[in-house]
C-alpha cells in the first residue's frame, strides 16, 4: 500500500509562486503514475496535471498549462508540482494521488490519495 503526504501549500498573492510537494511512502513500486488535483469550495475536484514515472511525460489542465510544472524524483519517491502567476481562481485544496497504469484525468481513476494542502491566492 501507498501512502503519500503532500506540503508546502500556503498564502500567496496573485502574480506570486509556490512548490507543491507529494513524498510517496510503501509499496511505491505499485504507482506508475502521479497526479495533482485540486478542489475549491462548492466545486468538484478538477485535474491539474499527472507525471508518469517511466518516461516522465506530462499531461496539464488547459487552466495551468504555461503556469504549473510537474516533475518528480525518483530517487526521493516526491513529485513537485511548481505553480506560478497564480490567480485567485487558483485557489483550492491540492492534493496529489496515485495510480498503476496510464495517464488520466478522472479522479476515480487514482487508488491512493493524500492528505490535501491548502492553497489561497489573495487578489
Amino acid at each position: 500500500q501507498v501512502q503519500l503526504a503532500e506540503s508546502g501549500g500556503g498564502l500567496v498573492q496573485a502574480g506570486g509562486s509556490l512548490t507543491l510537494s507529494c513524498t510517496a511512502s510503501g509499496r511505491t513500486f505499485s504507482s506508475s503514475v502521479m497526479g495533482w488535483f485540486r478542489q475549491a469550495p462548492g466545486k468538484e475536484r478538477e485535474f491539474v496535471a499527472v507525471i508518469m514515472w517511466s518516461g516522465g511525460n506530462t499531461i496539464y489542465a488547459d487552466s495551468v498549462r504555461g503556469r504549473f510544472t510537474i516533475s518528480g524524483d525518483n530517487a526521493k519517491n516526491t513529485v513537485y508540482l511548481q505553480m506560478n502567476a497564480l490567480k485567485p481562481e487558483d485557489t483550492a485544496v491540492y492534493y496529489c494521488a496515485a495510480r498503476t497504469g496510464s495517464g488520466s484525468y478522472h479522479s476515480t481513476d487514482y487508488h491512493t490519495w493524500g492528505q490535501g494542502t491548502q492553497v489561497t491566492v489573495s487578489s
